[in-house]
């Protein structure tokens, strides 16, 4: 079966990194149509929009597309283009899971973590304006579906991956009302799966103890400012955003991307790690029913990082990112 993907190889170090996951891709044996199209600056410069309607009508044809890192124009009157794809499509679920890689040096070792963090609300809607000279407003959106809607993709993600446990992730301490409103839809959604353990913690002592000690967390379930902090955070322990992937996840739309910058400064000097884009191809895989090619990629990739003799620079050692990908290519 050949799977037609929306290809958006974005801006920086984007073009590079996707032309590495390409390579693996097509070497995986996995029949794979690419549809091209541009996003962000390159987008603005070619269209004057940072989300043309062809790249947004192709997602929508497609059902999944593949996206490298994308610069938003610093102006005012741009809104991020991450943030107006998830909008457009409704990809109200951004999941990153975060485990060690082989070979790859961390702070923490054993670390398998699952992060929902919901995508479509909260601080991130936009809504903000200035009251009067020097006191700006910010609002921040939680309703009841989004909440609930998010939760049962927790639940439901943990279930079908023989996950043990569910964390809600709040302030409600404080905001009693917004963060209080998303805590208790977990709590009734978590009442439907009695198959999972569920749990609390406030975002601050969450983060310190998943610094102090990972391995007491499975899948946390975020509203998006906090998802978008701790998930990071959580990329940390584990070696950085550059070992990590991330889907943005719809009812029938999926978008894979590396979570990690354009990095303008090395853009077009073939230096870039594209790990972090083949993860979310991994995850794209399993989303279209290749899980054997996923197996596959997984497998090649840890021979090459465990061997050790090719490294991108960010990992300690000098192979460009084309000489990375020809590796895990080979190691297939």
């Amino acid at each position: 079966m050949t799977h037609t993907v929306t290809l958006i190889p974005g801006d920086g170090i984007g073009p590079e990194v996707t032309e590495a996951v390409v390579r693996i891709l097509n070497a995986s044996g996995v029949a794979i149509e690419w549809e091209e199209h541009p996003a962000g600056l390159l987008a603005f410069e070619r269209s004057g929009q940072t989300l043309p309607v062809a790249l947004i009508d192709s997602i929508r044809r497609n059902k999944v597309a593949l996206k490298g890192p994308v610069t938003t124009p610093i102006a005012q009157g741009f809104p991020s283009v991450n943030v107006g794809l998830r909008k457009a499509l409704d990809l109200y679920a951004n999941l990153r899971p975060v485990w060690n890689l082989p070979g790859v040096d961390a702070k923490f070792h054993g670390v398998d973590l699952v992060i929902v963090r919901e995508n479509t609300e909260d601080l991130y809607a936009g809504l903000e304006h200035e009251v009067v000279p020097g006191v700006v407003e910010s609002l921040k959106i939680i309703t009841e579906r989004a909440s609930t809607r998010i939760a049962h993709f927790a639940f439901l993600h943990a279930r079908r991956n023989s996950r043990r446990k569910v964390t809600s992730i709040h302030k409600a301490n404080i905001m009693k009302l917004s963060d209080g409103l998303f805590l208790e839809s977990v709590r009734r959604v978590a009442r439907e799966y009695t198959d999972i353990t569920y749990d609390e913690r406030i975002v601050d002592a969450a983060c310190m103890q998943l610094v102090m000690s990972p391995g007491q967390f499975d899948v946390l379930v975020l509203p998006n400012l906090y998802g978008d902090i701790v998930s990071d955070l959580c990329a940390g322990l584990v070696g950085g955003l550059g070992v990590v992937g991330a889907a943005n996840l719809g009812t029938e739309i999926g978008v894979f991307e590396a979570v990690h910058g354009s990095a303008p400064d090395i853009a077009g000097k073939n230096l870039a790690n594209p790990t972090a884009l083949l993860l979310s191809a991994v995850l794209m895989l399993r989303h279209i029913d290749e899980p054997a090619a996923a197996d596959r990629i997984m497998q090649a990739l840890g021979t090459v990082l465990t061997t050790g003799t090719v490294r991108t620079r960010d990992l300690g050692g000098t192979a460009s990112t084309m000489e990375f990908a020809d590796a895990v290519a080979k190691a297939l």
